[in-house]
């Protein structure tokens, strides 16, 4: 129990300390350290949705051929069309955007700003939610061990993602402590996301693969279509290639030294 708490809780901490940085740091955050920080999470998700979610989930697979791999590609495939979905009906803004997104809504950009981070973090949790999930029923797939490493990584991608709204926001004029209170919001999803994920698949065993599969299939919408073409969008794009290759190699080692 306390190996699954730890493995909950350790993601939003990360987030709660990225948004943290707004009491510290002074100005908006330069585009330079965004393309970075933002380049650094698509990595670590890219690698956490290789080593942690879709090896394993075609690893469980007792099928040969195409069967081994369908629960990975349907997964996969209902991953991003669930991030689509919420993308076209979920009302946001991304931090360097000038235009929203979704349908037409009163919300303002701080909320908006906050949805947008929001949606990136149901992947997240999910994410984690399945893989310990997984740990507590096929630990010979993945262990424990490697379920807090996918936790862990999370929470090392979540600090630049709180710094990155919290920060935007405290440029637009809002206070410290609100531009926090939103940063630190924005990551309570990840929790939620993870112990839903842990029940349903508690229920129903088999769909676990698919869980796993789907998860990553979410987490890769995020990266393709948001992160990365925001960190090659104007100067300092080699700094948000550097940023990725960073986070890559750091989860990479990190699921197959701990897993």
């Amino acid at each position: 129990m306390k190996e699954l708490l730890t493995g909950i809780g350790v993601p939003f901490a990360g987030t709660l300390l990225g948004a943290a940085t707004v009491f510290f740091m002074r100005g908006a955050m330069r585009p330079l350290l965004q393309k970075s920080l933002m380049g650094f999470a698509a990595g670590v998700m890219v690698a956490a949705s290789v080593w942690s979610l879709l090896i394993p989930a075609i690893d469980m697979s007792d099928s040969e051929g195409f069967m081994k791999v369908f629960p990975a590609v349907a997964g996969f495939v209902a991953g991003i069309a669930f991030l689509l979905l919420l993308d076209v009906v979920v009302p946001h803004e991304h931090i360097d955007g000038s235009m929203s997104e979704g349908p037409k809504s009163g919300l303002s950009r701080t909320a908006k700003l906050a949805l947008a981070v929001t949606i990136h973090n149901i992947p997240e949790g999910m994410a984690v939610g399945v893989a310990l999930a997984a740990a507590m029923e096929h630990s010979g797939y993945i262990p424990m061990a490697g379920a807090i490493a996918l936790s862990a990584g999370m929470a090392i991608q979540n600090f630049p993602e709180g710094a990155i709204v919290s920060m935007p926001l405290r440029a637009d004029g809002n206070s410290r402590l609100r531009s926090f209170v939103v940063g630190a919001l924005s990551g309570a999803v990840e929790p939620i996301a993870a112990i839903i994920t842990i029940l349903l698949a508690s229920m129903i065993v088999p769909a676990l693969p698919y869980l796993l599969a789907f998860a990553a299939g979410a987490m890769m919408y995020v990266v393709v279509e948001e992160l990365i073409p925001e960190t090659q969008e104007g100067t300092h794009s080699n700094m948000g290639t550097i940023g990725f290759a960073a986070g890559f190699v750091l989860m990479m080692i990190l699921d197959v030294v701990l897993g």
